[in-house]
């Protein structure tokens, strides 16, 4: 099985099989779409990058205690590949893994990560309800009130961004650029 290579479909299934909460679902679909946007920009296995980021909260709902430990240990048992499990765990550095981001794949998921929460709540807050509308400047504005999306931690967006040589309203913009791919999944296209 070393050749396995888990499909998208296969991943969304594993990802509903844990999860049931539909912020978990939309938070796992707009990480998978901004993986997906950043590796298109790098050149790089969009279809491997999505499902990384499809799946990088796998056992948060049911394992919180065991965040990255207990999504290695199932990913693991269906034979994934270890790049993906690496890359899934490795977005918990400092807090529940010791695994350092080293790829660039890694360092992407680590930076956007918690900012894909941050650039939501932004967004829910606008008149729009939108993502097609926020801009970095706005996300900077909430970035600097630590009492908003206070559950945030704008220190890993901060290191992820140092990872990647970017600036923080680069990665911002970036990053909203991914979201607005998956706007309509996301239910950030704005009031309906």
């Amino acid at each position: 099985m070393a050749d396995y290579t888990p499909t998208r479909q296969e991943a969304f299934e594993l990802l509903r099989e844990y999860n049931t909460d539909e912020s978990l679902i939309r938070h796992g679909l707009a990480v998978e779409g901004v993986m997906r946007y950043f590796a298109q920009k790098f050149d790089e296995d969009i279809e491997k990058w999505g499902i990384i980021g499809l799946v990088h909260d796998l056992d948060y709902q049911q394992f919180p205690d065991q965040h990255c430990t207990k999504t290695a240990e199932i990913l693991a048992g269906r034979n994934w590949p270890q790049e993906y499990i690496r890359a899934v765990v490795s977005h918990g550095w400092g807090i529940c893994s010791d695994v350092e981001p080293v790829e660039t794949m890694e360092k992407v998921l680590y930076a956007t990560d918690e900012l894909t929460g941050l650039i939501a709540a932004t967004a829910l807050v606008r008149p729009s309800k939108s993502v097609m509308d926020t801009e970095p400047k706005s996300v900077k504005k909430k970035w600097k009130d630590k009492s908003f999306a206070a559950g945030v931690n704008r220190e890993v967006i901060r290191q992820g961004a140092e990872m990647l040589g970017m600036e923080l309203p680069d990665l911002f913009r970036e990053t909203i650029a991914g979201m607005r791919q998956v706007a309509a999944e996301i239910g950030l296209n704005g009031v309906s």
